[in-house]
């Protein structure tokens, strides 16, 4: 019968060493890991935004387009892109041709996205989203 010696245990200092090295790891990590999650956030923000405005601009150009006013085609614009605190400075319209279905209505508008990504970059996107729509429909 051939018997096997019962593993030896670790001595105690061993792992007091591998906590210390743990710690460090993480600690060289996190920057890293936190830059990441930011940057996830503002692309998150920035598409949100971006969806919104697109949003805006087709209700601000449908309002142009069915004869309705630039301020309410502003208007529109600024309901319809929700809680992006846009003003009517922000936004340019194109109407229809005057008594002409053969046109095209525009919006136009711009918003700037502040952003802040640890230990990169902070700084201000500028999001520009462009409506048209066929006059007289």
């Amino acid at each position: 019968m051939v018997t096997t010696p019962a593993p030896r245990p670790r001595p105690p200092a061993t792992r007091a060493s591998e906590r210390g090295a743990a710690a460090l790891e993480f600690a060289l990590v996190l920057p890293i890991l936190l830059m990441l999650v930011f940057g996830i956030i503002t692309f998150g923000r920035a598409y949100h935004a971006k969806v919104s405005l697109a949003g805006g601009v087709r209700e601000g150009a449908r309002a142009l387009a069915l004869g309705k006013s630039a301020s309410d085609a502003q208007a529109a614009t600024i309901d319809a892109a929700g809680g992006l605190g846009l003003d009517a400075a922000d936004i340019s319209t194109e109407g229809c041709p005057a008594g002409g279905a053969d046109g095209t209505a525009r919006v136009e508008a711009t918003y700037d996205l502040d952003y802040t990504i640890p230990l990169v970059n902070s700084g201000t996107l500028t999001i520009t989203a462009d409506g048209a729509m066929r006059c007289g429909l």
